[in-house]
């Protein structure tokens, strides 16, 4: 029982945690092992503070909310059966500890989970208990001092060293790094699997053993006898004999849009109630496998490439939807190729994942959108770590060469520039977390000071309470905007013209405002760093605004048989 708990264990947690980590800027290398270390921690801290919390709410003993929170999580991914064998290993512990009122930093300091290291700060989540913190470690470790656990946590071993897993471990590293399907049967890098890189990110394929089937291609002799694009449209019309791709989309100027972005492009997403007790419930984590086989993003509902109905509840749709609402002929032509962590300096390791042919394909609208990670480090000293504006000149005249060898002729490319990231302390640090809202007793500010102190921050420079160092932040992040503003007023392509966008917050905040909003509500609030779904959308249809009134050019015609289409092809086979 104890390998099959220690498989089942590290599975999810070689699923959840360095999903989680990767949402953090990345390195130029592998994480550190404090890295490593600081992830742990804080997932640690946050599903014992989810216990204590759910036992406080229902009136209940630990024993009972550790039960409860196992019966919420889905059998898929093994989510419930590892949960219960996490209770049997780590239960009588964390009743032990918890009963004795010792809080979540505590409790995963004795676990070994959460470490403080020789030289360096104490990082807690909560108030340090009123006995000093060495007297009370030592008694939480007293209590526990015959206890199997802490040996346990110290030899966990690595799933994906086993034999019969190494294969797979490894399939499924390859297309979190390289951003391509997992399930591909034809290698053309479109699937008809939903997620681990499938077509929550890039359009549906509609043939996957032929390779050249795949959305956004030129038709196949007018696709007379299938769907060589994927885009629904294909046979011939019996009336007239005409295919209904030359009768409906030829001189329609059909384009897809592809994003190259970042971990805000992908959308990632924690959902609150994962960590709030007084909201969870049986469906509160329906949609976690999902997420977990998403690399905790939903592109699916980005702002860019999002196709499903927003839960939101605003009316504004993505750049991809309005692209098809504008040209049916654009149906399943998007590519979101963002990942967590990336920015201008990491861009080239998967790059390569971009899927056009020049003669084959039509053109596409490229958004370039790495608003946050060259600037947003998690190190003790971010400043020295952002990128500058010499290198970032370098980077982005090899993106924009690599692009100007793979688009088709007719493309276009928008570089956008970084926000002004100040909107984030100013707007939530005096707010309370969800794993403070229960006994008010963590702010935001405490929150980011957390990360900071454990160094897996998404941006200590703009999350800190170092008035100056966020000033500074927001200083380069302009510099780096006009880099780009240069570049596009001042490169020229064969094969695509360049534009360059502000990324003007402040307008999506005025807009929010006049609806009745919040500033604070257009931040996700479990990471209090990423804009959640309804200041992605916002921010496409600024987007969209800007270019329908300065650039038309872009955007294609609208196409007069749109009607025409639905009535012969429905949904166009959704997607």
């Amino acid at each position: 029982m104890k390998s099959l708990w220690n498989i089942l264990l590290a599975t999810t947690l070689c699923l959840l945690l360095p999903l989680h980590m990767s949402a953090s800027p990345a390195s130029d290398d592998q994480p550190s092992a404090r890295y490593s270390n600081g992830h742990t921690c804080v997932a640690c801290v946050a599903v014992v503070s989810v216990i204590e919390q759910l036992a406080q709410v229902h009136n209940s003993t630990v024993e009972a909310s550790m039960e409860r929170l196992c019966s919420y999580l889905p059998e898929k991914l093994f989510l419930k059966t590892t949960c219960y064998l996490v209770i049997r290993m780590f239960g009588p512990d964390l009743i032990k500890l918890l009963s004795t009122d010792m809080n979540a930093d505590v409790v995963c300091h004795t676990l070994e989970f959460c470490k403080q290291d020789p030289g360096q700060p104490l990082c807690h989540l909560y108030p340090l208990p009123k006995e000093p913190w060495k007297f009370t470690l030592e008694k939480a470790r007293q209590i526990l001092k015959k206890s199997p656990t802490l040996k346990h946590t110290r030899s966990s071993p690595d799933v994906c060293s086993l034999p019969f897993l190494a294969k797979i471990c490894q399939r499924i590293k390859s297309t979190i790094e390289n951003s391509v399907p997992f399930k591909d049967g034809d290698s053309d890098k479109y699937s008809i699997f939903p997620t681990l890189r499938g077509y929550h990110w890039r359009g549906r394929d509609c043939n996957d053993s032929n390779k050249m089937a795949y959305p956004g291609r030129r038709p196949d002799n007018w696709d007379i006898h299938e769907d060589s694009n994927c885009n629904g449209i294909w046979g011939v019309d019996p009336k007239d004999g005409i295919p209904y791709e030359k009768k409906f989309c030829e001189g329609s100027q059909p384009r897809g849009i592809i994003l190259l972005g970042d971990s805000a492009g992908a959308h990632f997403r924690i959902s609150p109630e994962w960590i709030t007790a007084s909201q969870m419930s049986l469906k509160s984590f329906i949609n976690l496998p999902i997420a977990l086989t998403n690399e905790l993003d939903w592109p699916q509902l980005s702002g860019a490439t999002g196709f499903l109905d927003s839960i939101s509840g605003i009316k504004e749709n993505s750049i991809y939807l309005r692209l098809w609402k504008r040209n049916h002929c654009n149906h399943r032509d998007y590519q979101n190729i963002s990942r967590n962590g990336a920015s201008s300096q990491n861009l080239e390791r998967f790059l390569e994942t971009l899927s056009r042919n020049q003669l084959l394909d039509h053109p596409a609208i490229v958004i370039y959108a790495m608003i946050g990670n060259d600037v947003c480090k998690g190190k003790v000293d971010p400043v020295a770590a952002m990128t500058t504006p010499e290198k970032l000149y370098s980077s982005i005249m090899q993106t924009l060469k690599h692009l100007n060898s793979h688009l088709p002729n007719g493309s276009h490319v928008v570089l956008y520039g970084l926000p002004d990231g100040t909107f984030l302390w100013d707007n939530l640090h005096n707010r309370y977390y969800p794993l403070g809202q229960l006994n008010k007793d963590v702010t935001y500010a405490h929150f980011y000071s957390f990360l900071n102190c454990l160094q897996v921050s998404p941006c200590h420079s703009w999350m800190s309470s170092n008035k100056t160092l966020r000033t500074l932040t927001s200083e380069r992040a302009k510099q780096l905007s006009n880099t780009l503003k240069k570049i596009a007023t001042s490169q020229k392509f064969t094969n695509f013209d360049l534009f360059y966008m502000d990324l003007d917050f402040q307008e999506v905040v005025d807009e929010w405002r006049k609806r009745g909003g919040q500033p604070w509500q257009l931040i996700e609030p479990v990471d209090g760093f990423h804009p959640n779904e309804v200041a992605s959308l916002l921010l496409a249809d600024h987007f969209w605004k800007k270019v329908q009134l300065q650039w038309p050019q872009l955007l294609g015609k609208e196409n007069p048989f749109n009607s025409q289409i639905e009535q012969v092809f429905g949904d166009q086979g959704g997607h």
